[in-house]
C-alpha cells in the first residue's frame, strides 16, 4: 500500500476516560470536544452515566467514553450501578485515558489501577490540574513514581480546565486509533438524546447551587420535551429523597428553584440553539437511589 493510500484511510476507535471521582474527566471531555455534553461540578460523582463524546475530522473519528468516577462505596444500588458502568466501559475500547490529580494518589486510584489489570489495550496516564502545581520541579520525580505502577503507553501532564497539552492528548490518542470506517456521522457529537442532556443540565445547576446542602440523592426526569414553533417547551421533575430536601431546592418563595431554572434555561438555549420555555417541579421519591426498578426506569441500569 502506498503512503498516499494509507493517508486516505480513516481511523476510528473508542477511548474510555476513567478515574476516581472529581479528577476532571468530564471537564477534559468537554474541552476536547470544544462543546459541553457532560455536566460538571465540584461535587464528587456528578457524572453518573456512560456518555459518548464524538470528535471527528476529515480522517479521524475519536469516540470518547466518559464514565462515572470509580469509588469504593457499594452501600446503595446507584453506587453499584455506576461502578458496573465503569467496568463495562473499559472492556470494549481501543484505548484508555486514566486521569489522576496532581500529586494525589489514594486508595481509589489504586481501585482504578486494579480494574485495569486485565485490560490488554494501551493505557495513557493523564496527570490533571498541573496548572495548580507551584513547584514544577517536583513533577518529574512524581512521573517517575507513577510510571513504576504500570507500563503506561504514555504519561502526559495536562490541565483540562486551562487547556494545557490538550493538543498533545489529541495527537497521541489519534495515533493509537485503528484503521476503521467512521461509526457515527461526522456532525454528531454524542449518542445521548436532547432529553437526556436537558435533564443533566438541570441536575448540574441543582448540584452547583446547593453543593453541601443537598446530598447525593437527587435526579431529574424530563416529562415533556416538545418544539412548538420557535420555542422548545421542557418540563423537568427534580426527584429528591426527603421532604427537607424539597424545601431547600424550592427555597423561600420559590426563589432558589427560579434561579436553578433560569441558569439551566440559559445553558439549554446555547446547547439546543432555540428559545426555551422551562418549567420545573420538585417531588419526593424516597429510596430511589437504592431501588433497582427505579434506577432502571431512570436510565441508570440498562
Amino acid at each position: 500500500m502506498s503512503d498516499v493510500e494509507d493517508q486516505q484511510k480513516t481511523r476510528c476507535g473508542l477511548v474510555a476516560i476513567v478515574g476516581r471521582p472529581n479528577v476532571g474527566k468530564s471537564t477534559l471531555l468537554n474541552h476536547l470536544l470544544r462543546q459541553k455534553i457532560s455536566i460538571t461540578s465540584r461535587k464528587p460523582q456528578t457524572t453518573r452515566h456512560r456518555i459518548l463524546g464524538i470528535n471527528s475530522d476529515e480522517h479521524t473519528q475519536c469516540i470518547f467514553v466518559d464514565t462515572p468516577g470509580l469509588h469504593g462505596k457499594h452501600d446503595k444500588a446507584l453506587n453499584r450501578a455506576m461502578n458496573e458502568t465503569v467496568a463495562s466501559a473499559v472492556k470494549d475500547v481501543d484505548l484508555i485515558l486514566f486521569v489522576v490529580e496532581r500529586f494525589v494518589w489514594n486508595d481509589t486510584d489504586d481501585l482504578v489501577l486494579k480494574l485495569l489489570e486485565n485490560t490488554t489495550v494501551p493505557v495513557i496516564l493523564l496527570i490533571n490540574k498541573i496548572d495548580l502545581i507551584k513547584d514544577k520541579e517536583k513533577l518529574l520525580p512524581h512521573i517517575g513514581e507513577l510510571s513504576a505502577k504500570r507500563d503506561f503507553a504514555e504519561i502526559i501532564p495536562v490541565s483540562a480546565l486551562g487547556g494545557h497539552n490538550l493538543d498533545v492528548i489529541e495527537t497521541t490518542v489519534n495515533s493509537f486509533l485503528p484503521v476503521s470506517p467512521f461509526l457515527f456521522p461526522e456532525d454528531q457529537i454524542t449518542d445521548r438524546s436532547s432529553r437526556f442532556l436537558a435533564a443533566e443540565l438541570i441536575r448540574e445547576k441543582v448540584t452547583r447551587q446547593l453543593g453541601e446542602e443537598i446530598p447525593y440523592e437527587i435526579t431529574v426526569e424530563i416529562e415533556k420535551y416538545e418544539q412548538v414553533g420557535s420555542v422548545l417547551h421542557i418540563h423537568g421533575l427534580i426527584l429528591v429523597d426527603k421532604k427537607g430536601q424539597k424545601r431547600i431546592i424550592i427555597g423561600k418563595d420559590g426563589e432558589r428553584l427560579k434561579q436553578i431554572g433560569s441558569s439551566a434555561r440559559e445553558d439549554m438555549e446555547k446547547t439546543f440553539e432555540s428559545k426555551v420555555m422551562l418549567n420545573l417541579w420538585v417531588k419526593v421519591k424516597s429510596g430511589w437511589a437504592d431501588d433497582e426498578r427505579a434506577l432502571q426506569s431512570l436510565g441508570y441500569i440498562d
